[in-house]
């Protein structure tokens, strides 16, 4: 199949309004004939599900947890990105497209990230309509602040809560449309297959988590919204819930897997502890615009603090080094997230580190309450200093936060063409599910944004041009495949069941995690990820052999979730290290040693690497195809990126 990204032509800031109006329509009085299918109710999923049944299309709503207000777009902290231009700073939609893009390490596409731009600036008009409380200055306009990979201020937030306040917008027009009954709701139901009929998705089999009972669903189109796919490191900040299944089952059944080794380390994670450990928790970029981060100089010093000899605070000035202020003197504690991260590891690695394992470096409030006063700083990050006090019994107020990179976000994801479709006709994916918007480095304050823009902004018009296409004529679950389906997904789980062994599923998903946090983590080699394959490709054939899973089929199985998800990570695993090995490059979050300029950043090749992998599945334990989408900028000049 050649990969058609389906970039409209013309000049980049006429390309979608030109596409809007060349897209097929459905007749109001039509849409109610359609049923939709969205799985996932974050922002993506709960925005896309209100947009479409106030359309008119009947929506089928489906996600895990037990409120789709559960959704993990909850977590979210610091912000979301829009074109605004209230600080009257220079920002403009074109300029938060070449941040964007460069941010992104320029393997993004121009037109999908355009539209995201674009776009933005009625994303904050819907949310302020919904009632979301954004930050006000005094006069009551609403606030903006920085964020990373940006010289200008374009982050609306509600304290460090945004994504909850956001999810709370979403979820209030979705319940609306529930109320109607125009969206008929799902809970505790977990996507495990997309049935394709002639080609085309008309379908999903499930699995009701309160029954166990293995039930299918049909319908005209099926969009995924089920987010990324970051637990396959096993901590990360994601919710412990956070899987890949559907997306790799969809791409199991011929849906493209695009860039997977594209993965987000965040610079300001609370440090990992120990092996004990389910997840980590995210510290909000947003700190970072009055937090300033630094490291002792001396190992010796540096010794003395995890020895706790001496606190942070009787290390002098001149002891301390502000190393991101150092070697990036433009952006200073702003960086974006790749280049923040790569440079707290190398001060670990060097051995000045903090904290009992010495995986840390300190982000230190001193001088803004200094600045500002305490009541100033209490009022933009209370509830983000309250949260790192629960977790380390350290006050942020006395003493600097001691923070490390963690695996935050991913920006692999299925491929998708301008109007999201993936491979498979009826399918879609949007929000993190997707690859499109971010390339090999996701700006702060950018998922938000991207969620919102596929749900509220482009899904309900590329849409209706498939719809349009194919007709009202019904599918009807008696179909032969929703009946095939339905067994595959059976024989599967009777074959996890089958798993008898001595070792937990928890535990294959430990060593999963360590296996590639080493070798396809920050750094990477060709070396070392020679040998990742090889001991996933052995975990992979071990589990199959030594697993336990208990419990049955047709009942409540927390035991055969979990399994099912690990399986299906174990599988992604081997893919994301096949996708690093292919790419010989440094880019965005993604350290090549091998490719890195004198400076020791991270050096892109373009002449033979400025495409999206996109990866088509072949068979069980077979080598999966690569197909090359070559990405064209007709708008921006490559260059290496500087944020000096």
């Amino acid at each position: 199949m050649s990969l058609d990204a389906k970039i409209p032509q013309g000049p980049l800031a006429e390309k979608w309004s030109k596409h809007k109006f060349n897209l097929k329509l459905v007749n109001p009085s039509n849409k109610r004939k359609y049923d939709v299918i969205v799985v996932g109710t974050g922002l993506a999923g709960a925005s896309a599900a209100a947009s479409l049944a106030e359309l008119g299309y009947n929506v089928k709503s489906f996600c895990f947890q037990d409120s789709p207000r559960r959704a993990h777009s909850i977590a979210a902290q610091g912000g979301i990105n829009a074109a605004k231009n209230y600080q009257n700073d220079g920002d403009s939609v074109y300029r938060l497209f070449y941040d964007t893009i460069k941010g992104g390490d320029y393997r993004a596409r121009e037109g999908n990230v355009y539209r995201l731009a674009e776009v933005s600036v009625n994303i904050i008009d819907q949310c302020v309509a919904q009632g979301v409380p954004f930050a006000r200055e005094y006069g009551g306009l609403l606030d903006n602040r920085s964020f990373g990979g940006s010289q200008v201020s374009r982050t609306f937030y509600a304290r460090g809560q945004t994504g909850q306040q956001l999810l709370l917008g979403a979820y209030s027009a979705l319940n609306r449309q529930i109320h109607l009954g125009k969206v008929k709701m799902y809970t505790r139901t977990e996507m495990l297959d997309v049935v394709v009929v002639d080609g085309h998705a008309k379908g999903i089999v499930t699995r009701n988590l309160k029954t166990g009972a293995i039930e299918t669903h049909e319908g005209h189109a099926v969009l995924l919204a089920t987010g990324g796919y970051g637990n396959v490191f096993y901590l990360s900040t994601n919710a412990i819930g956070s899987n890949v299944t559907a997306a790799w089952r969809a791409h199991k059944r011929g849906a493209y897997f695009a860039n997977p080794c594209y993965t987000q380390i965040h610079p300001t994670c609370i440090p990992v502890t120990g092996d004990h450990q389910s997840k980590l928790t995210l510290m909000s970029e947003s700190l970072r615009n009055d937090g300033r981060v630094w490291a002792p100089k001396t190992v010796e010093t540096a010794q003395k603090l995890r020895n706790k000899e001496i606190t942070a605070s009787q290390v002098k000035e001149e002891d301390r080094d502000y190393f991101l202020e150092r070697k990036y003197p433009s952006f200073g504690n702003l960086v974006p997230r790749d280049v923040a991260s790569r440079n707290t590891k190398e001060i670990s690695d060097e051995g000045k580190g903090v904290g009992t394992t010495g995986l840390a470096v300190y982000l230190d409030f001193a001088e803004a309450i200094e600045r500002l006063g305490e009541d100033t700083v209490r009022a933009k990050y209370g509830n983000l200093f309250d949260m790192y006090l629960q977790i380390t019994d350290e006050n942020p107020y006395k003493q600097p936060m001691r923070i490390y990179p963690a695996v935050h976000y991913t920006m692999g994801g299925l491929w998708v063409d301008y109007n999201l479709s993936t491979t498979i006709p009826g399918l879609y994916a949007m929000g993190e599910c997707n690859f499109s918007d971010h390339g090999a480095n996701r700006l702060g304050a950018s998922a938000l944004m991207q969620g919102l823009s596929d749900g509220y902004f482009v899904i309900p018009y590329t849409l209706g041009d498939y719809l349009a296409t194919i007709g009202p004529k019904k599918v009807d679950t008696s179909h032969p495949a929703f009946e095939q389906t339905k067994k595959d997904v059976i024989a599967y789980n009777n074959k996890l069941l089958a798993l008898k062994g001595n070792k937990t599923v928890v535990e294959y998903h430990r060593e999963l995690g360590h296996i590639i946090w080493e070798y396809c983590g920050m750094a990477r080699t060709e070396e070392g990820l020679t040998k990742a394959k090889a001991l996933i490709k052995a975990l992979k054939a071990d589990f199959w052999v030594n697993a336990i899973v208990t419990g049955e089929d047709e009942e409540v199985n927390a035991a055969l979730e979990r399994a099912g998800r690990v399986a299906d990570f174990i599988e992604l695993g081997e893919l994301m290290i096949t996708d690093a090995l292919e790419r010989r490059e440094s880019c965005g979050g993604h350290f090549r040693l091998e490719s890195q300029t004198e400076e020791g950043e991270a050096l892109r090749d373009d002449d033979n690497f400025a495409f999206v992998s996109a990866w088509e599945f072949t068979g069980e334990n077979q080598e999966e195809v690569l197909h090359k989408e070559e990405l064209i900028f007709e708008n921006v000049k490559l260059t290496q990126r500087s944020y000096k």
